[in-house]
C-alpha cells in the first residue's frame, strides 16, 4: 500500500455554502485507530490493577487482625503446653517414687519401667526440646504436643500398673486374718500341750479362745465359707479361704451363721462360741493355714485387747 493512498470526507454544509473537502491518509487513520486501541487496553489495565489494590488494600486489615490472633493463640498454647509438662515431670517424679518404694522397677517382673533415660536439662531447668520462643510456631508447636503425649501415654501405662499393683495389694490386706476372731481369754496357746482327755503331750495347731456361750464369733478378713458342719472331735467347723493360700478353721461351734459358698468381709458376724465336740467348756478353737501349714495365728493378728 503507497503512503499517499488517502480518503476523501467531503462536507456538504446548508444554505448553499461551497462543498468542502478532507483528504485523510490512510496511514494516519490507521496510526489513530492503533494509538486508540493502546489506549483502550492500557485503561483496561489501569482500572484492573486499581480493583486488585483496592481489594489488597481491604484484606490487609483483615489478615492483620487475623495474624495477631494467631499470636495470641500459639502464645496460650506455648503457656499451657509448658504448665502441661511441669505437671507431667511432677507426676513422673512420684511414679518413680512409687515404683521404688514398691519395687515395681524390677526388671524381672516385666513391668514399664518408667522412662529408661532422664530428658538432659538446659541450665534453666527445661527439657530438650524447649527452644526459643522467637523461633517457635506451629511445626515446633506440634512436634511438642506430639512428644507431650507420647510422655502422657508412658505415663498412664505405668499408673496403671502401679493401680493393679496397689488394688492386688488392697487385696491381699482384706485377706489377711488381722483380727481376733472373738474377744475373750487365750486358755490353751499354740505349741505343744498336754491333752485334756489323755493327757499326753500334743500338738495344739490353733488357739482356744473362752467365752461366755453363744459370744459372737466374726470373721478375721475377707473370704468365702469352703465347710460349714460337723468334723469329729471339733463339733460345728467353719473354714474360710482367703485366698493367697491362707484359710482360717473355726472349732467347737454353738451355732453357725454362714452356709457354704458364702462371702464374707471382715468383722461379719460368722458363728457363735460353743461347747460342741470334744470341749471341756464353751470357747472357740482358731486355726490358721498356711498353704497347707499351721502357723501360730498370732503372728497375723496385728489389733490387741
Amino acid at each position: 500500500m503507497s503512503s499517499n493512498e488517502s480518503f476523501t470526507l467531503i462536507v456538504v454544509p446548508d444554505h448553499q455554502q461551497e462543498v468542502k473537502r478532507f483528504h485523510l491518509r490512510k496511514v494516519w487513520i490507521y496510526r489513530l485507530v492503533a494509538a486508540v486501541g493502546l489506549l483502550v487496553l492500557l485503561g483496561v489495565g489501569l482500572a484492573v490493577n486499581y480493583f486488585v489494590v483496592v481489594a489488597d488494600a481491604s484484606e490487609n486489615p483483615a489478615l492483620r487482625e487475623e495474624n495477631l490472633k494467631l499470636k495470641s493463640e500459639l502464645a496460650v498454647i506455648r503457656e499451657q503446653l509448658e504448665h502441661v509438662k511441669q505437671t507431667m515431670g511432677r507426676v513422673e517424679r512420684f511414679d518413680q517414687q512409687l515404683r521404688a518404694i514398691t519395687l515395681l522397677s524390677d526388671p524381672q517382673r516385666n513391668l514399664a519401667m518408667g522412662p529408661t533415660e532422664q530428658q538432659p536439662l538446659s541450665p534453666s531447668g527445661e527439657n530438650q526440646f524447649v527452644r526459643s520462643k522467637d523461633a517457635e510456631g506451629v511445626e515446633v508447636l506440634t512436634a511438642k504436643l506430639d512428644k507431650v503425649s507420647a510422655e502422657a501415654t508412658r505415663l498412664e501405662q505405668s499408673l496403671q500398673e502401679q493401680q493393679a499393683f496397689f488394688q492386688n495389694q488392697k487385696s491381699l490386706l482384706a485377706s489377711f486374718p488381722s483380727v481376733w476372731p472373738a474377744r475373750g481369754w487365750v486358755t490353751s496357746d499354740f505349741g505343744s500341750r498336754l491333752d485334756p482327755y489323755t493327757s499326753e503331750r500334743v500338738m495344739h495347731a490353733g488357739l482356744d479362745i473362752a467365752g461366755p456361750h453363744g459370744k459372737e464369733v466374726v470373721a478375721p478378713a475377707d473370704g468365702t465359707v469352703v465347710f460349714a458342719g460337723l468334723e469329729g472331735g471339733y463339733g460345728n467347723v467353719l473354714v474360710i479361704d482367703h485366698g493367697y493360700g491362707i484359710k482360717t478353721r473355726y472349732g467347737h461351734l454353738a451355732s453357725i451363721k454362714v452356709k457354704a459358698g458364702a462371702r464374707v468381709k471382715r468383722g461379719d458376724i460368722i458363728a457363735a462360741m460353743g461347747n460342741t465336740g470334744r470341749s471341756t467348756g464353751p470357747h472357740l478353737h482358731y486355726e490358721v493355714r498356711l498353704n497347707g501349714i499351721a502357723p501360730n495365728p498370732r503372728k497375723f493378728i496385728l489389733d490387741e485387747w
